[in-house]
């Protein structure tokens, strides 16, 4: 029995005659949650930066990343790569190869080794051009011609699918008040472990454990942190609000290694016990994406000791990416606001609890101290 030859993961393929039909094919077969993406690069740009944004935009994000970050340069292409890997994507196919720089088909040739993803270069000559030709002298890569072939093996078949009902393209405009978000902007102030740390699962004995979020609002909640950000690590943080329950000084505890996708995890850490202590948390299927690409982002970026999630010098994005999706905890009556109508207060569950405190007997304040 002859061995099965893989078929190389980068195809190129030939349209001589520039026929729409083979654009017009590879645009109606993107289809995201079949893992097909088609990328139309932007017209009369040739940086690498301006290819990576298009590429977010094809997996649904915004193009820009809040935050400063060092150098200048924004992070988009370990951005990119962090959500090809994370989303269930199995095909890019890319149309107008035969524009592209040398060292932007490189680009593309990274983000194949790095993800695994069929490659598809749709070059719309008769020949390669010289560029392209350069840029794949090292990949193994096959050409073809045959548009049924494309059509069939490397497009894929198109899917007319609406979008849900309840749910536009965009971020809803109807608030969703999740009180696990409470805790958000704590004044606790937890310190990540400075030696290698194996924590037990949670266990709430200080605090009521977060309501589990429905399917249905689950899947709202995810779709909004979709679209609302390319960042992989706010879009991650706060996921992770949502099923630990936690501040963010504790989630910039969590470290790449922290997060364990096979047994489902994420560790946080607290040796001080203002709250849990060092403990690990469940992470629900709905947020799973979200920990895998931070993970990636991160390691693509500042390695193994840089912060998993949101740092507490990201606060201000964090909070206006979290508005931007509609998302807020519970908010105080008119009587007692005190901020403008209209202005998410994050901190009202801390007030509560503060007033509360206050409000107790000095033996019992005393006896709590204890």
């Amino acid at each position: 029995m002859p061995l099965t030859v893989p078929p190389p993961s980068v195809t190129v393929v030939l349209d001589p005659g520039d026929d729409v039909i083979h654009t017009h094919t590879a645009l109606a077969a993107h289809h995201l949650p079949s893992g097909r993406i088609t990328l139309h690069p932007g017209p009369g740009t040739t940086s690498e930066t301006g290819l990576a944004h298009d590429l977010l935009a094809a997996l649904g994000k915004p193009p820009l990343l809040p935050g400063r970050f060092p150098g200048g340069r924004q992070p988009a292409w370990e951005a990119a790569t962090s959500w090809t890997a994370a989303l269930p994507v199995t095909r890019l196919t890319v149309l107008r190869a035969h524009r592209l720089t040398a060292r932007r088909v490189m680009r593309l040739l990274q983000l194949q080794a790095l993800t695994g993803i069929q490659l598809t270069l749709v070059c719309h000559r008769p020949h390669l051009p010289a560029a392209l030709h350069q840029a794949l002298r090292t990949a193994d890569y096959s050409v073809t011609a045959d548009f049924e072939a494309a059509r069939r093996h490397y497009y894929g078949t198109p899917i007319a699918e609406p979008p849900p009902a309840d749910e536009p393209a965009g971020p809803a405009s109807r608030w969703l008040t999740l009180p696990a978000l409470e805790r958000l902007v704590s004044y606790d102030s937890p310190r990540p472990c400075s030696v290698p740390c194996m924590p037990p699962p949670i266990a709430w004995r200080h605090r009521p454990p977060p309501v589990p979020l429905t399917t249905h609002t689950a899947q709202r909640v995810a779709h909004r942190l979709h679209a609302a950000t390319a960042h992989p690590r706010l879009a991650a943080a706060v996921a992770a609000a949502l099923f630990t329950g936690a501040s963010l000084q504790q989630l910039a505890t969590a470290r790449p290694r922290d997060y364990d996708d096979a047994a489902a995890t994420l560790a946080l850490h607290d040796r001080a016990r203002y709250t849990d202590g060092c403990a690990a948390y469940p992470v629900p299927d709905w947020a799973g994406v979200f920990l895998r690409a931070a993970a990636c982002f991160t390691r693509l970026g500042s390695g193994e000791d840089q912060e998993l999630l949101a740092a507490p010098g990201d606060r201000g994005h964090l909070l206006r990416m979290a508005e931007t999706t509609r998302l807020r905890p519970p908010q105080p009556p008119a009587a007692r606001r005190q901020g403008p109508a209209g202005r998410v207060e994050w901190d009202w569950g801390e007030r509560q609890e503060a007033e509360r405190y206050e409000a107790m007997p000095t033996s019992r304040v005393r006896s709590s101290r204890r």
